[in-house]
């Protein structure tokens, strides 16, 4: 049976067991608050609008500057180095087929911090040293637009660095101008992470200040409004200086209102994210923003906000699909496509109408996608295929076109290693010692090994995204799921529809040739605009097509 489904492309009361203290903090942080609605916008009739439509159906690259490619031999990757390699991201020529075809970059912090990652910001309005000067940012635009690349950069909005200027002078003194700029309490009230056991208080003079991921970055207080109003600054200032977006970091966590639940998706978080995202859409509207909500699909949802007046959503326009990401991992890896379909579902009854999705594979803070499948070459192309096939604007993070694995070690670092350019000894991505070790596997997981061969993984990454680009139905189309989310079904198959351009599509996940079908979308005829080896034409009748797909094959048909 075929399972048919239409997919549209106050402060909470502390708990008295607190200490009195602590208790006594919030109130005054609370009081500040209502002096002050902000925190609670409701966005009016005849507010501004979003114009996302550039983004709907785009495809972002995650990129880590540090290591992505090396300009001056110091084993770090920079923003000369990215720049010398835009050509082999998109080279602005829809002629070519040599560039991968990416529309947009996500740029893993690039302001200036003391630590290799860049999440703990000490300069909001710099660029990072180590990846160059604010004028070599300035370049990165230029030439990305040129090419017709748009940018986006993570904007750390949740905490700052501990040797932050901002909390130096915070922690300076309880009656320091911007003591309210950061969460202070006299006492240590004891809470623990909320998906951990480490401690969320640290000790600073006296006093105990809130780091939820550690105290090198303490939280910033979204309470107070002039934070509220710097961020926004802040956020206003780069629009300015021609970035497209932000990646907002940690977006769950912008306000506590006690231990456990209380640290993650409270009403004050929305309000607060409502208020920045009417702010720059006042001004913004083409400006997108992506929230890193890594929770469970109905907590995903209502980071949309409302679609009642703002299309697609008064909060944040896009949000990453971390639930789905697991799914199409899980499902590669079993066979079984069931668990896709079933999510897509569930995104398709909660999601607001006119929601923009944002799914990917893996990102920087997950082992690669290549580790998790094993080296399964078949795999990997199988997820590559459902993720550029989907609705939304799919992310893919760097040097996964290549099958780059993960490093060497168990730790973050591991995830972010330099990318792989050739199999040299600097991999063509130094010409000096890396900041890291490469990942195993690089004498073939590399550009240079990849880049002419038409069987490659990499080529198979910009035979999908030309595809994506040859068809306004699957760059931005609804959808509709053709078969079972439940039980055992080594087939996902569904229709993807904007107007008259009609796209189906099949995927196979299973290691043994498989049936698609009979699969009820009309039309009297499909042409073929992807497919794999041993993939033939549709049979069938009356608009009741079969597709035999080989093993881990996909197809796409536009119905005529």
């Amino acid at each position: 049976m075929l399972h048919v489904v239409r997919i549209r492309s106050s402060m909470r009361p502390l708990r008295w067991l607190l200490v009195l203290p602590i208790a006594l903090a919030f109130a005054t942080c609370a009081s500040q608050s209502r002096q002050r609605p902000a925190t609670r916008v409701v966005a009016p009739r005849g507010s501004a609008q979003w114009s996302h439509d550039w983004a709907k159906g785009a495809v972002f690259y995650e990129v880590f500057v540090r290591s992505f490619s090396d300009s001056n031999g110091d084993g770090k990757g920079d923003l000369p180095g990215l720049i010398s390699r835009l050509d082999y991201l998109n080279d602005g020529n829809p002629a070519t087929s040599q560039d991968l075809g990416v529309d947009a970059l996500w740029l893993m912090p690039v302001f200036a911090s003391p630590s290799y990652h860049g999440y703990d910001t000490t300069d909001y309005e710099t660029i990072e040293p180590d990846y160059g000067s604010n004028a070599d940012f300035e370049r990165l635009l230029e030439e990305a637009h040129r090419r017709g690349i748009r940018v986006i950069v993570d904007f750390v909005v949740n905490h700052s660095s501990s040797e932050h200027p901002w909390f130096r002078e915070s922690a300076s003194s309880a009656s320091s101008p911007r003591r309210d700029w950061y969460v202070w309490s006299p006492v240590d009230p004891g809470w623990t992470q909320p998906w951990g056991n480490n401690a969320t208080w640290h000790p600073r003079n006296g006093a105990y200040y809130y780091g939820v991921f550690w105290g090198g970055m303490p939280d910033l207080n979204w309470r107070t409004p002039e934070v509220r109003a710097e961020m926004t600054r802040l956020a206003k200032l780069w629009l300015d200086r021609g970035v497209d977006g932000f990646r907002l970091d940690a977006t769950r966590h912008l306000v506590e209102t006690g231990p456990g639940p209380g640290q993650s998706d409270t009403a004050e978080t929305h309000a607060a994210l409502k208020e920045l995202a009417a702010a720059i859409r006042s001004t913004h509207p083409n400006a997108v923003l992506v929230g890193e909500n890594w929770t469970e699909t109905p907590a995903i949802a209502a980071y949309y906000g409302s679609a009642a007046v703002v299309a697609g959503g008064d909060e944040l326009p896009m949000n990453f699909d971390f639930p789905l990401a697991t799914e199409i991992v899980s499902g590669v890896r079993s066979g079984n496509a069931a668990g896709i379909a079933a999510k897509l579902v569930e995104i398709a009854a909660l999601y607001p109408p006119g929601a923009l999705d944002a799914p990917f594979l893996t990102n920087h803070d997950q082992v690669r996608l290549a580790t998790q499948l094993e080296g399964n070459a078949a795999r990997m192309r199988n997820a590559a295929a459902i993720l550029l096939t989907l609705p939304g604007a799919p992310f893919l993070y760097y040097g996964e076109e290549v099958g780059l694995a993960n490093g060497p070690t168990g730790n973050d670092e591991a995830k972010r290693t330099p990318m792989p350019w050739d199999s040299s000894a600097g991999g063509g991505f130094t010409t000096g010692t890396p900041w890291f070790p490469f990942a195993p596997g690089r004498e073939t997981a590399n550009v240079a090994a990849q880049n002419d061969r038409t069987d490659s993984l990499l080529s198979r990454y910009r035979a999908l995204i030309r595809a994506r680009k040859s068809s306004s139905a699957l760059r931005r189309g609804d959808l509709r799921i053709l078969t079972p989310a439940a039980g055992a079904t080594p087939v996902l198959a569904f229709l993807r529809t904007d107007g008259d351009d009609r796209v189906l599509v099949a995927h196979n996940v299973s290691d043994a040739l498989a049936i698609a079908g009979p699969l009820a979308v009309g039309g009297a005829s499909g042409e073929k605009i992807f497919g794999d080896a041993g993939v033939g034409e549709l049979s069938g009748s009356s608009g009741a097509w079969t597709i035999a797909l080989p093993p881990r094959a996909s197809a796409v048909f536009r119905i005529r």
